[in-house]
């Protein structure tokens, strides 16, 4: 990949230079959470305890993975890259 330059020229644009530098820091967040609720699908450790996680939990897990996972993907964005 080639050289890549942002500008952002006044302080009213400071918010969107912002955005645009803590982009890594959006994705290692959204992978953080992508493992944390893999844990509990696969594991089966409870998301916020070292407990067991109810059939219950474990299905809620699930579906959010999966439906983070379709969010992402309609934006064009992937946590594997």
């Amino acid at each position: 990949m080639g050289k890549i330059i942002l500008e952002f020229d006044s302080n009213e644009e400071q918010s969107d230079a912002r955005t645009a530098l803590d982009g890594w820091r959006w994705k290692m967040l959204m992978w953080d959470l992508d493992q944390k609720l893999r844990s509990t699908v696969k594991y089966g450790q409870s998301f916020d305890s070292n407990k067991e996680a109810s059939s219950e939990e474990m299905d809620i897990c699930y579906r959010l993975r999966e439906h983070i996972r379709e969010l992402m993907s309609e934006s064009g964005l992937n946590l594997d890259d």
